[in-house]
């Protein structure tokens, strides 16, 4: 059982409304089915969480329901729901697999062992878990069941924090040593902490959170000198404290800040922080330089849930706002936390997807373009999660390209083709060259070369039968090193391939070096050939891309050809090979296998 400790959170006194509910519904529920009576409100302004299953003691029964922030006027509460009143509490948070029944005796068994870890320590704060919750609440999504389990607080520190009680600290110079920034006077990150960690201290029940920085701070600092440049952070400092809309703030580190905000909704919160940065636009060396932010908003509700960790997802946002001049406020979504909470997941679950098999390999036939032969395949991974679904790359290669994990997903592949290449050769089939994806994260493992060709060696797989295919974007992390491993590989007798020429910014002088077999024309070159969307332009660069590869002696594959006219227009411009839905689309390994033998007998 996958079990993933989040973290400890506080949700302040609130209103759950709800619907009673039957086993069944229950049931459907965790099957994400949420009844449409509830399933209205999800997201609603002033919401604290997702609609979820509550085990509630004043009622004496578990509900499914969705929680509100109480007495604000500009919330839209539901009329038709029946209501309860919650009141402030703890919660220790955990993921578990979406296929574990959550009843109650299991999330008690569950949260008994947690316990007994005694892991809820935070910072400022000592949790512990209570032993007859007064509510326990069920949350589903992202392929996982989330619980909140009711805690309490035996061991506050935070609160001597948030009231500056110095006393509780052994000299007033460490306090501030420790909780405040030198050059600004103003707190730090380690001070913010504990408004994250005890809000209900400082008498905050919602709040927002905003991880900004200075836009070229680096050039103010050059062009007009720490002292103008010092100057700037205490004027964002001035302006946090001036701030109606800010309930505690801190510089963490350099030229960046943090602070927690009063919520809004998000119209107005851009507005408002907008105005706010305008206000900070100016440097008073220099009338005529403008100062720019760059800025990340977390809403209420993913704010609430995060608690400590929000910094997280505040800078994480923060860092998507590049590539432009101007002020960039950057509001953190569902969708990004679904894709974050998908990766974290995944990442943890992938040596199991690989120990139960579950990456799978299809194949998508290369054909010669004159003879209308089976010319070779490329290896396309897909994976067939938890033996339910079959996940497409970009549900999960991406994450994984992110980590660094990519490279056990390469070798899944490749050993994978090694053993169909030794059945089929077993069988006395037709053997066709088969590409396999390098991906560029591996060019700097330690005994690259010598770990491939074992996997291939292992399988006794002549080594011509194997192309790596490296992707045009690949060749600039590291060109010598990069040529230095492709040019072992094709000493080793292994076929080598850039994959979706055209998309990336490989020179023609590195083209010249590279020591490459074939070169891939990516798609996007292909589809507007043939269709209305043609136009003379392409099918000059097209050309000239077609005669360069062959003057070069490359091997000129084109990838997406899905109709006979474009079929029959890139042969007459020289191209030799197709892989397209035209021909085939990716095959499984059996069907992939029949093409073979049925090529076997002609």
């Amino acid at each position: 059982m996958f079990i993933n400790k989040l973290n400890q959170l506080y949700k302040p006194k609130r209103i759950l409304y709800y619907q009673e509910a039957s086993k069944e519904q229950i049931d459907a529920f965790y099957q994400g089915a949420i009844p449409e009576k509830i399933a209205v409100y999800q997201g609603a302004f002033g919401t604290y969480d997702l609609p979820g299953v509550f085990y509630v003691k004043t009622l004496e029964k578990e509900v499914i329901g969705i929680e509100y922030r109480m007495e604000d006027e500009r919330v839209s509460y539901p009329s038709d729901l029946s209501s309860v009143i919650l009141d402030g509490a703890f919660f220790y948070s955990v993921e578990i697999d979406e296929e574990i029944k959550a009843d109650r005796a299991f999330i008690d068994e569950l949260f008994v062992k947690i316990a007994q870890d005694d892991d809820a320590h935070r910072v400022y704060t000592d949790l512990s878990i209570i032993d007859e919750p007064s509510l326990i609440s069920v949350f589903t999504g992202y392929k996982k069941i989330r619980i909140l389990y009711e805690a309490k607080v035996y061991s506050d520190r935070a609160g001597y924090i948030i009231r500056d009680d110095a006393e509780h600290f052994d000299k007033q110079f460490l306090y501030k040593t420790a909780y405040a920034d030198f050059i600004t006077g103003h707190y730090t990150w380690n001070h913010l902490v504990g408004f994250l960690e005890m809000p209900m201290n400082a008498g905050i029940t919602d709040y927002a959170f905003a991880h900004f920085d200075i836009k070229q701070f680096r050039v103010i600092n050059e062009t007009f000198g720490h002292i103008a440049a010092n100057k700037v952070l205490c004027n964002v400092v001035d302006a946090m404290n001036r701030a109606d809309f800010v309930y505690a703030s801190a510089r963490c580190h350099n030229d960046n800040f943090a602070m927690i905000i009063k919520d809004m909704p998000e119209e107005e919160m851009i507005r408002t922080l907008e105005e706010f940065f305008e206000g900070m636009s100016r440097l008073e060396e220099d009338e005529n330089y403008r100062i720019y932010y760059r800025c990340g908003v977390v809403p209420m509700r993913r704010s609430m849930l995060s608690g400590n960790r929000v910094a997280d997802a505040g800078k994480m946002v923060q860092a998507l706002g590049t590539g432009r001049a101007g002020t960039q406020i950057t509001v953190y979504t569902e969708q990004m936390h679904d894709d974050i909470s998908w990766g974290n997941y995944i990442k943890g679950y992938m040596e199991t997807a690989i120990k139960e098999n579950e990456f799978m390999v299809y194949f998508q036939p290369k054909y010669d373009i004159r003879t209308e032969k089976v010319k070779g395949a490329e290896a396309l991974v897909r994976w067939h999660y938890k033996k339910r679904e079959i996940l497409p790359p970009s549900r999960f290669i991406p994450f994984f390209e992110r980590d660094g994990s990519i490279g056990e997903i390469d070798d899944v592949v490749l050993r994978k083709v090694c053993r169909a290449l030794a059945r089929w050769k077993e069988a006395g089939k037709p053997l066709y060259p088969v590409s396999v994806n390098l991906s560029r994260e591996r060019l700097y493992e330690e005994d690259l070369i010598t770990h491939l060709v074992s996997i291939v060696d292992e399988n006794d797989i002549p080594h011509h039968l194997i192309d790596f295919e490296l992707t045009e974007s690949a060749t600039y992390d590291n060109t010598e090193h990069m040529l230095g491993v492709l040019g072992q590989l094709r000493e080793k007798g292994f076929q080598i391939s850039m994959d979706d020429f055209g998309t990336g910014y490989s020179s023609l002088s590195l083209l010249t070096r590279m020591p490459i077999d074939t070169l891939k024309i990516d798609k996007s070159f292909v589809d507007p050939v043939s269709t209305p969307d043609e136009r003379e332009e392409d099918i000059i660069v097209l050309r000239h891309i077609i005669t360069l590869a062959k003057e070069l002696g490359f091997v000129i594959l084109a990838e997406g050809a899905e109709s006979k006219a474009q079929v029959d227009r890139l042969r007459e411009l020289g191209c030799e090979v197709i892989q397209g839905y035209y021909y085939s689309k990716p095959l499984p390994e059996t069907e992939y296998e029949k093409l073979l033998t049925a090529d076997g007998k002609k």
